[in-house]
């Protein structure tokens, strides 16, 4: 894959001054002005609210810009209508949630999942159903490892792969205890492959685990600053990871170790919510291109939310990644005969057929296939929480794990490297 270099290194401060960027109006779709006014075409989202956080903003930009595609001819002149439901991460709802949308709305494809809980409970439904699931923040390890969903963002394994990498190589870190929440799928897989990672490197790393219906911080970073380590890693919720940092303030613990983060806490207000006393001392791995990059993909998501979008809809990136799969479903769909568009398994074809769609979001191609695992994007960049916000430290680069092996045969045998 070919990486984006001599990016902009610092984050515009705030929502409004990123918003202001965004002169133009959005460009989506056929770009008609005119509204779509053929028969619908039914889309699903699943996403997560409630403990231990609100995912919406995935669902929230892909809506937004099937709206504006809407706007602007539609598929061809059939408008989406896009059916969201929140699995309020509970397990029973999650199914319920696929259900509606897979066998009583008639979905034919579903665009911005993001949730901890649903990708685990309904991989075989979708499987079964044959539909695909372009998602956008995705958590377990069944949402990488399934045949119909495939996403945008990375999911935790490769962003804590990436912020490990960049504290061994850079921060001299040889000791990494990663705090994850106690589900085998989320926090005990991500967490094992740094471990795993760290030992390849020939240094050591650990994992303490929280509880997710009780996390008790306090005792998880204990935990973690026994275990010997120099560097912590907060494989967390942004709330959770926020509440680690202020428990470690509490105990004056900022210069004694690293500390770094997954994509979760790369946020436009996460500068302002730790303050003054980690200046310069938080560094996080961003899944997706930092608002700074400011190419046209990410101008692009900013117009399609000032005018298509709720006032209070998160420029964040799993905002951005929802933004993305909505466009490259679009992309596909346009492909198609729109009377082929009701077909679920010829939208899934299409889907899988889909080889090599860029954007400047993303540091390499986007792909599908058809494969019983799937993970696009396992490159990245790292940010340093500064002055206010966010500092590019490293522009795109790939992570360094065995994992990613199946993943790049399958890209060289799809032309992409």
């Amino acid at each position: 894959m070919k990486f984006k270099t001599s990016l902009m290194a610092v984050i515009a401060l705030g929502v409004m001054a990123i918003a202001g960027q965004a002169s133009a109006g959005p460009s989506c779709g056929m770009n008609t002005g005119q509204a779509a006014t053929g028969k619908p075409i039914v889309i699903g989202g699943i996403y997560g609210n409630g403990a231990p956080g609100d995912w919406s903003s995935s669902t929230d930009s892909a809506a937004a810009y099937f709206a504006c595609v809407n706007a602007n001819g539609g598929i061809n002149g059939r408008p989406i209508e896009y059916h969201v439901e929140n699995d309020e991460w509970n397990p029973e709802a999650a199914a319920r949630a696929a259900a509606k949308l897979v066998n009583d709305d008639k979905a034919v494809a579903l665009v911005g999942n993001g949730s901890f809980i649903e990708m685990a409970v309904n991989a075989k439904t979708y499987a079964d159903a044959g539909i695909m699931s372009m998602a956008s923040a995705c958590a377990i390890s069944e949402c990488f490892e399934s045949s119909n969903i495939v996403s945008t963002n990375q999911g935790p394994l490769p962003s804590n792969l990436g912020a490990a990498q960049y504290a061994q190589e850079e921060l001299g870190a040889k000791n990494v205890a990663c705090i994850g929440l106690n589900i085998p799928d989320n926090g005990i897989w991500s967490c094992q492959a740094v471990i795993d990672f760290m030992t390849k490197r020939g240094g050591t790393g650990s994992m303490a685990m929280l509880n997710p219906g009780a996390p008790d911080v306090n005792s998880a970073l204990l935990e973690a600053v026994s275990s010997g380590a120099d560097t912590i890693l907060m494989n967390l919720p942004a709330g959770l990871a926020l509440a680690v940092l202020k428990a470690a303030q509490e105990q004056d613990l900022r210069d004694a170790y690293n500390w770094i983060a997954p994509t979760p806490l790369y946020d436009l207000s996460v500068p302002a919510a730790i303050g003054d006393y980690w200046n310069g001392k938080v560094y996080v791995n961003a899944e997706l291109a930092p608002i700074s990059v400011n190419g046209p993909d990410a101008q692009n998501w900013i117009a399609v939310l000032d005018a298509f979008g709720k006032p209070d809809d998160p420029r964040d990136t799993f905002g951005q990644a929802g933004y993305l799969s909505a466009e490259f479903f679009v992309k596909a769909a346009l492909a198609m005969n729109p009377e082929d568009l009701d077909d679920r398994a010829k939208v899934t074809e299409a889907i899988k057929g889909i080889v090599g769609y860029r954007s400047d979001l993303m540091c390499g191609p986007y792909y599908v296939g058809d494969a019983d695992f799937h993970m696009p994007n396992h490159a990245g960049y790292m940010v340093q929480i500064i002055d206010g916000g966010f500092k590019i430290v490293r522009d795109c680069y790939e992570f360094d794990s065995d994992y990613f092996n199946r993943h790049i045969e399958l890209e060289k045998k799809l032309g992409l490297r």
